[in-house]
């Protein structure tokens, strides 16, 4: 499950970095709009209906922000609950991080970064939508 995770968002993460270069119609979004439907589709198949996926309001609260002894704050990357803390991690691939954890301004980066990516890619499905209407 894991390993399927894990997939699913290095998938999403590239077709979201793929889609942030393209402009709203672009017709060279459409088979990166597929993929993205279709991982959609197949969390909502595997979606275990007891546990339901937090939204990203649930998962900013739930992230244990700590001060390290550096006085830096970090993200106690344990507290993020699945799928988010795979979403920032994919994102984070490269990243400067303590081993102690990540950054809090970098969970916080990722925050910001992800709404403004669904506010980017609804603008792309909106497009698509009155292109075939």
């Amino acid at each position: 499950m894991a390993d399927d995770l894990r997939t699913r968002e290095s998938l999403r993460r590239k077709a979201l970095w793929t889609l942030s270069h393209l402009v709203p119609g672009d017709p060279k979004a459409a088979a990166i709009l597929d993929v993205l439907a279709d991982i959609e589709a197949h969390e909502l198949i595997g979606q275990n209906r007891n546990q339901p996926v937090l939204d990203i309001d649930a998962a900013r609260k739930a992230a244990l922000i700590e001060r390290h002894s550096s006085g830096v704050s970090l993200v106690r990357e344990a507290s993020i609950p699945q799928p988010w803390r795979e979403r920032f991690l994919q994102a984070s691939i490269g990243s400067t991080r303590l081993i102690t954890g990540p950054y809090a301004h970098d969970w916080e980066k990722f925050l910001t970064e992800w709404q403004a990516e669904m506010k980017h890619l609804d603008a792309h499905m909106s497009a698509r939508r009155a292109r075939y209407q």
